[in-house]
């Protein structure tokens, strides 16, 4: 059983407190935090649930690593923007039966990866839940007027981008799922994946990315928010899609989701280049004028390509 709610809120607020932000001029303690963001910017609001059975099983994922991921959803959201992250704010909901322990773990994994990055967390609220814990991870970010780069800048020419590895986050799913250890590879992707705020940041600074999105629901969902909101359509080149090598590998690379990579387009005549911060950037596609979106093979034969990541609602829980 987790402390009493007004002790785990005195407990949180001493390891959330132990450092001085600049964007938070009152934390917790009082019913808002108080906050000043930096001057001739836009604010970022971002909000994500994660829910147990449904984002992650305490059977199988440790309490540092939900904690984590609890923040790191938050965070790739403001690196998609290319923005600045400025403050965390968590509720959260603990089941009675729940041991101190596992929500010790949990913050463990939520306050270090907040302190990598300087987010305070900031305030929140907590509850007694009826079954499971659900924790909702609001983060507020920063980018300067006018220049958040959102879904909605894809042209028909421009090249479509991607960072780092796709799928091992789900092949570390899908192992758990049948009963087997994830790869040594794949853990850590799962586990413990990184925000790309300074590969967002240096994309909007250097004027590169015309539309951008972050890639949790797998790359065939989010590559369609970008074309809806562009009004645009898209081809994939299946031969540059960057993935772990295996049977499914491309399938978890296009539908698998939870890999919090960039996923962004760029003017031809950019120069993009082919790693940042020892990050791979690859292009893997280019947007076109007729809406919808395709796959072509190695071979030049192009199928259509529909969105089959994650959708809530729809088809088997994580």
């Amino acid at each position: 059983m987790p402390l009493s709610e007004r002790a785990l809120i005195e407990r949180i607020r001493r390891r959330a407190s132990s450092r001085k932000f600049s964007a938070i001029t009152r934390g917790i303690g009082d019913d808002c935090a108080v906050l000043d963001p930096p001057p001739g910017h836009e604010l970022l609001v971002t909000t994500d649930f994660c829910l147990e059975n449904v984002h992650f099983r305490r059977e199988w994922h440790p309490a540092k690593a939900v904690g984590h991921r609890c923040l790191v959803r938050g965070l790739s959201d403001i690196a998609a923007m290319g923005g600045d992250p400025l403050a965390a704010f968590l509720s959260l909901a603990l089941p009675a039966e729940i041991p101190q322990k596992w929500v010790d773990g949990f913050f463990d994994g939520l306050l270090a990866l907040a302190e990598r990055w300087k987010v305070p967390l900031a305030g929140g609220d907590i509850a007694q839940s009826p079954q499971g814990v659900m924790a909702d991870i609001m983060v507020l970010g920063s980018v300067p007027r006018g220049k958040a780069i959102l879904r909605s800048g894809g042209k028909p020419g421009d090249v479509l981008y991607v960072t780092g590895t796709l799928g091992l986050s789900v092949a570390a799913l899908q192992a758990f799922r049948a009963g087997k250890k994830p790869t040594a590879k794949s853990t850590p992707r799962h586990f413990f994946p990184d925000p790309r705020i300074d590969i967002g940041r240096l994309l909007r600074e250097r004027k590169l990315a015309t539309a951008m999105i972050d890639l949790s629901d797998g790359l065939s969902t989010d590559l369609s928010h970008i074309c809806d909101e562009s009004g645009v359509g898209a081809v994939v080149y299946a031969t540059s899609v960057p993935y772990v090598g295996g049977e499914n590998g491309l399938e978890f690379a296009l539908n698998g989701g939870e890999d919090y990579e960039l996923l962004f387009t760029a003017n031809p005549r950019a120069r993009v280049p082919k790693e940042i911060d020892g990050v791979p950037v690859t292009a893997i596609g280019e947007i076109v004028q007729r809406r919808g979106m395709w796959l072509e093979d190695k071979r030049g034969k192009v199928a259509k390509l529909r969105p089959r990541g994650w959708e809530h609602f729809r088809g088997e829980k994580k």
